[in-house]
């Protein structure tokens, strides 16, 4: 069994904004989401665009209102702290909205589909066993 399409484009969308690029030496993993950021107002407006297109691929595989709210909520905390000069540059770091709204559409997506996704690694399993 597969996710829905929807999700793995928001994933791929998320790992480019919060994980694309480890800084050297201190081994974190940082994102256009922080580098673009890094223009003041333009950037973290962009970087806002991006993010609410994570929350309408959400929508897309029609992810319950009350999560699209929170991953909403997400974005425009990061987009918020984006205008603290410094802070919110730090803060980019650390705080990965993006992976964290995916992370909500997969955890919906699981429980929505726990009985084929385990009926699904059972087949696995069993072939795998035959082997």
């Amino acid at each position: 069994m597969q996710a829905p399409k929807g999700l793995k484009q928001a994933q791929d969308i998320a790992n480019l904004l919060d994980m694309a690029v480890k800084i050297p030496f201190i081994g974190v993993r940082v994102g256009l989401d922080f580098l673009v950021g890094l223009i003041p107002i333009l950037g973290d407006t962009i970087m806002l665009l991006a993010s609410l297109r994570i929350v309408h691929l959400a929508g897309k595989i029609n992810v319950p209102t009350d999560i699209r709210k929170l991953m909403l909520r997400n974005a425009l905390l990061d987009y918020g702290l984006g205008f603290i000069p410094i802070v919110g540059d730090i803060v980019d770091v650390f705080y990965k909205a993006n992976i964290k709204n995916v992370r909500l559409m997969e955890r919906w997506w699981i429980t929505e589909n726990k009985g084929a996704v385990d009926a699904h690694t059972q087949a696995l399993l069993a072939d795998w066993e035959a082997h």
